[in-house]
Formats: structure tokens, sequence, C-alpha cells
């Protein structure tokens, strides 16, 4: 079984047994996606799990949530989020930062603390168009993950739950079944 295949099945039975309602579990999820969409990289659990507990949803489903965004995925992510950011800006006339400026400033300061202070000023240096073309693109891709996330997981939950107990209906039958022929 692939290494990706089998973190999926590990964190989607870590999902289904936490012993909190449907809409509980979905919620968290939901809330560690937008984060993970629209918070840079490493702030991301700062803000998530402190929303968790005060919108009442699941910390685990938080912390899993922003992990939309990581070391592999933000080399992807990132520069969509900005390009699609950008297409927005453009509509309303606004000057925009090419990808191809943004990757590039992406690749140099990817190995960097974001506590130093030469990686805010190399991002400094691209000036607020990136950080607006990031804001704006983080907000599109949360407004497309965050429900499919939300809506994922509850049905996940509801219909693995349904799953074990119609096992465990049908094992009562069986072993009332097998009592009564004795």
């Amino acid at each position: 079984m692939s290494s990706l295949k089998w973190t999926w099945l590990r964190l989607r039975a870590r999902m289904v047994r936490e012993r909190k309602p449907p809409e509980f579990i979905a919620r968290g999820w939901a809330i560690g996606m937008f984060y993970g969409c629209t918070i840079p990289f490493g702030f991301q659990l700062i803000l998530s799990i402190p929303t968790a507990i005060l919108l009442k949803g699941s910390k685990v489903g938080a912390t899993v949530g922003t992990f939309i965004t990581n070391h592999f995925t933000i080399f992807v992510i990132y520069p969509a989020q900005c390009w699609a950011g950008n297409k927005v800006l453009e509509l309303f006339g606004c000057n925009v930062v090419s990808v191809t400026a943004i990757v590039d400033e992406l690749k140099r300061v990817g190995s960097m603390s974001m506590l130093s202070g030469e990686f805010w000023s190399a991002l400094g240096q691209l000036g607020g168009g990136v950080v607006a073309s990031f804001f704006i693109g983080g907000a599109l891709l949360a407004a497309i993950c965050v429900p499919l996330t939300y809506w994922g997981v509850l049905r996940s939950v509801e219909r693995r739950r349904a799953r074990a107990e119609q096992r465990k209906l049908e094992r009562r039958e069986k072993h009332v079944g097998n009592q009564s022929m004795r």
C-alpha cells in the first residue's frame, strides 16, 4: 500500500474515532483548512487551535486541516494562490507582481526561518502586491476547500459510524440467533 494511501487511512480512522458529534469534527477540519489556505505556513496552528476552541470544533481536525500546506506543497500552492490573487487584482486594475518573481522569491526564502528578519525583508521587496495577491488567492482557495472539507468530513464520519452501527446490529442478531438455537 502506498504511503499516501496509508497516511490517508490513518487520518480517516483517527477522524472517525473521535467521540464527538460529526458536526464538531467537521467544524474543526474546516477551521484547519481555512487557516491552511489563508495564513502563511508557520502561523497556522497558532490561530487554528484557539479558533477551534472558541468555535467548538475538533482540535485534532484543526491541526490536521492545516496540513494542506507543508514543506512540500507550498511551492505549488502558494504560487497558484498568488496567481489567482493577481487575476482578481487585475480585474480591479491594480498593479500586480509576476508569478515568476513570486516563485523565485519563494525558492530563495523557502529555507529561511519565518522569524528571521531576512525572510520578511525578502518578501517586503516584492511589495504589497504579493501580500495582497497571497491573501486574496488564499481566500479564493479557502472558499473552495473549506466547504468541501466540511461536507466531506461530515459525510465520511456519518457513513463510517452508520456502517459500524450496522455491523454491531448484525453481530447482535447473529449472537441472539446462535443462542436461540441452543
